[in-house]
């Protein structure tokens, strides 16, 4: 059975890592269910015996249950090295007062970083607002997902603040400190004001250079942000990273407004195409099958 969250419906101070375990076994049942066939979810703590490898960590009672040779696997050998990368700007705290579009993004960031570690795989944390505001190394240990999954609470239950967003400045930087080459997923509504998009078309392109994988998750709530859907009624409207307050009727600007954003929308989309940058339209409304899916996806095709 999967497991649907409403955003809209989350209590103030909802348990993350307990939410974030239910996603991912929801999931799972789900895939095991599922005709297709294509993830590997099978969490197991050994890996067949590669012949030339040192017999040293064989299993040898295993061996004499299985007839098969497995070798142990240690909390410190890993598979991938994964960073979360999390906009934690004002904007991302939209539509009030849910806060749908950060809760969504830690929610699934932490179900990400749960799956990471089950697999044993290194998983670190970068948030950032107009800098960066908290940094992780990347790690597999239980004991690391757990102090991960208590910063993503604090993250969850802290009241907004007005903070800009500086995008381009800070992947530059996650670019320059992760070590070794890795899958970087970004959680963003890549919405950054007085910067042009090619500065963070040249950010991504950093991150691609210094030989790392990325996947973006757009982040939106696609009726009201992108389609531009209110009644038709006065409004008055906040950019929560400047606090300039607008008044209009959104029937007078919604066709202009829409045109711009699909234009940036696909602006985005192209650049990350030209970039082999994965890139998901995540509309909050829309669950999170898709996020864990396409993650699955992403990593199988690093193997």
């Amino acid at each position: 059975m999967k497991l649907d969250i409403d955003i809209n419906k989350l209590k103030e101070y909802a348990n993350v890592e307990l939410l974030a375990k239910q996603l991912v076994e929801g999931f799972i049942t789900g895939l095991h269910k599922s005709p297709y066939h294509g993830f590997s979810v099978e969490f197991a703590e050994h890996r067949l015996y590669n012949y030339g490898e040192s017999t040293r960590h064989i299993d040898w009672k295993v061996y004499a249950k299985t007839d098969r040779l497995y070798t142990k696997r240690y909390e410190e050998e890993t598979n991938l090295r994964c960073y979360m990368v999390l906009d934690a700007s004002s904007s991302m705290y939209y539509p009030k007062p849910e806060y749908g579009k950060i809760k969504f993004s830690i929610l699934a960031g932490a179900a990400i970083s749960f799956l990471l570690q089950k697999q044993r795989d290194a998983v670190g944390l970068f948030t950032f607002g107009e800098k960066i505001d908290f940094q992780s190394d990347a790690k597999s240990t239980s004991t690391h997902l757990h102090n991960l999954l208590k910063h993503y609470q604090r993250l969850f239950d802290q009241p907004a603040i007005q903070q800009k967003t500086n995008v381009a400045q800070v992947l530059h930087e996650v670019a320059e400190k992760i070590p070794k080459r890795s899958l970087v997923v970004i959680f963003s509504d890549m919405l950054q004001n007085e910067t042009n998009q090619e500065e963070i078309f040249s950010a991504l392109n950093h991150l691609k250079h210094n030989k790392h994988e990325v996947l973006l998750f757009h982040v939106n709530d696609k009726a009201t942000e992108l389609n531009f859907e209110f009644e038709d009624r006065p409004y008055r409207f906040e950019d929560l990273e400047t606090g300039q307050v607008v008044k209009l009727t959104p029937t007078e600007i919604k066709k202009v407004y829409k045109q711009q954003m699909d234009e940036a929308f696909k602006n985005i989309f192209l650049k990350c195409s030209q970039l082999k940058i994965d890139f998901v339209d995540a509309d909050i409304k829309g669950g999170f099958d898709k996020i864990l899916s396409t993650y699955l996806t992403k990593r199988a095709k690093m193997r």
